[in-house]
């Protein structure tokens, strides 16, 4: 039988805060462990929660970003269930009556995957089962309550995914909206960015959804991929064995490649949700959702299609520019700063999709620590003008990021800059032709593919300061027309 993958993710995303959720601890990553909690996180009888009103607006900015409806009145609720990193004995979420639902993700292809709903809660502590330093607790655990209150967004998917391609794709488009709205860092290695997938399967063509497994805490792109390949063929062998799928908690064993059952699956009444005694509705006015919406930045997907139509460039290196909001501004800077009469997006998209990239990532340094962009824009002309060749261009990149120098000062100390004078190529044609007369004989008699050996000779002798098109006339006028 042939079988059709269904897949939902459900995404949780600590906002980009400086205090938690419902009281003023700090929210720091990487404290000592539980020393950044209070009474109100660590829940205290006679404590009381107060919202963080920058964590509403973030939540509600991406709620907006995803096309979603945003409810000007929404309800906080009781999630209750015990659990060691949990000291209040429950989590304070929304249930019914969620911050906003029905939105849209599209991925490259065009395919909208729908959101479900988008809701507001606060995260857990964090179970540690090795001490510090690396050191094994066997049959013990450690907990940091630090992570105790700070606020998430929980983003749940409809199961409009068919692939673990597809599910990656949409976390990492939706990893590029939380840094293009500011929402988040989306740190996956943090725990800023914490998936849980559901899959099911089912017979192609089939309407009815198959019995789901959730597989918690996936936290990197590839192992959402990995996780879900792994899944869907387990199933698949279950199903053509004739036993059943059972519904059920699953964790992602990333060292070996396989999901392990953890728990039975829940259910929404096993939480015994009830609206939180201690919070009134949270309520958006409608003149802040207008101004919230006003603020919204231009989106990955908008700002791609965009690269495309105004500056040509193909889907493939749009996709690269906008993967990063600062990236995507950098390069627009720089053909902001190319003259008018001769702007050049395509090379200066091929430069920083590129070398600039490249550079960034062995240096290990960050798109506002990078070479600035006027020095990058005029190292592009002189190679558009013909003034440096692209090798010779590549050696300048290096030398000015670290001398501070303008690309023209540095080409000329490198003694790169192409030369165009005629008498000086002549000069270097002579010498190759004299040394290669076996070569002139086959082009004479019509083997015009030699040509491009005698160039690369005399861009050799040159030390690739010479003009390749410049040789490459010169030459032809020397050799006259081959035999046909």
């Amino acid at each position: 039988m042939s079988w059709e993958a269904v897949i939902g993710l459900e995404v949780h995303v600590q906002l980009r805060t400086e205090s938690k959720m419902f009281c003023r601890c700090p929210n720091l990553f990487g404290a000592p462990p539980n020393t950044l909690v209070c009474p109100v996180c660590l829940g205290y009888p006679g404590t009381l929660p107060v919202p963080n009103r920058h964590a509403v607006e973030l939540a509600a900015m991406l709620a907006l970003a995803l096309g979603c409806a945003l409810h000007e009145r929404s309800i906080f609720a009781r999630k209750n269930y015990f659990y060691p990193d949990l000291p209040k004995g429950y989590q304070i979420s929304q249930f019914d009556r969620p911050l906003a639902e029905h939105g849209s993700l599209p991925l490259a292809s065009g395919t909208p995957i729908r959101i479900h709903r988008l809701h507001l809660e606060e995260d857990a502590g964090k179970l540690l089962h090795e001490a510090p330093g690396g050191h094994s607790l066997p049959g013990t655990s450690l907990i940091d309550f630090n992570r105790c209150g700070v606020p998430l967004v929980e983003i749940v998917s409809e199961p409009d995914l068919r692939s673990a391609e597809d599910a990656q794709e949409y976390l990492q488009t939706l990893h590029r909206v939380l840094l293009y709205t500011g929402a988040s860092d989306g740190n996956m290695e943090e725990g800023s960015l914490r998936c849980d997938a559901n899959v099911s399967l089912r017979p192609a063509g089939a309407e009815r959804l198959g019995t789901k497994a959730e597989v918690k805490n996936l936290n990197s792109f590839r192992n959402v991929a990995r996780a879900i390949d792994y899944e869907i063929e387990r199933q698949r062998l279950v199903l053509e064995s004739g036993e059943r799928v059972v519904q059920e908690t699953r964790s992602f064993d990333a060292a070996e490649g396989v999901t392990r059952t953890l728990r039975s699956k829940e259910e929404a009444h096993d939480y015994r949700y009830f609206p939180e005694p201690d919070l009134p509705a949270l309520v958006l006015a409608g003149e802040r959702i207008a101004a919230l919406r006003a603020e919204l930045p231009e989106l990955p997907w908008d700002r791609r299609e965009r690269f495309v139509v105004e500056y040509g460039l193909s889907p493939a290196d749009a996709r690269e520019l906008t993967s990063v909001r600062e990236l995507a501004d950098y390069f627009e800077r720089g053909v902001a700063l190319q003259p008018a009469d001769r702007k050049a997006p395509k090379a200066m998209a091929n430069w920083v999709a590129n070398e600039l990239r490249r550079e960034l990532k062995e240096r290990r340094t960050e798109i506002s620590e990078a070479l600035p962009v006027e020095r990058l824009a005029a190292l592009v002309q002189m190679v558009e003008s013909g003034e440096l060749s692209s090798s010779a261009a590549k050696e300048v990149f290096t030398a000015i990021w670290s001398s501070g120098e303008e690309p023209a000062v540095a080409a000329d100390r490198l003694g790169l800059r192409q030369v165009s004078d005629t008498a000086q190529i002549h000069s270097w044609i002579d010498e190759v032709l004299e040394a290669s007369p076996a070569q002139v004989t086959q082009y004479r008699a019509g083997k015009v593919q030699v040509l491009g050996y005698l160039v690369g000779q005399v861009m050799k002798r040159s030390g690739g300061r010479a003009q390749p098109s410049s040789v490459q006339d010169a030459l032809r006028a020397r050799l006259g027309p081959p035999a046909a």
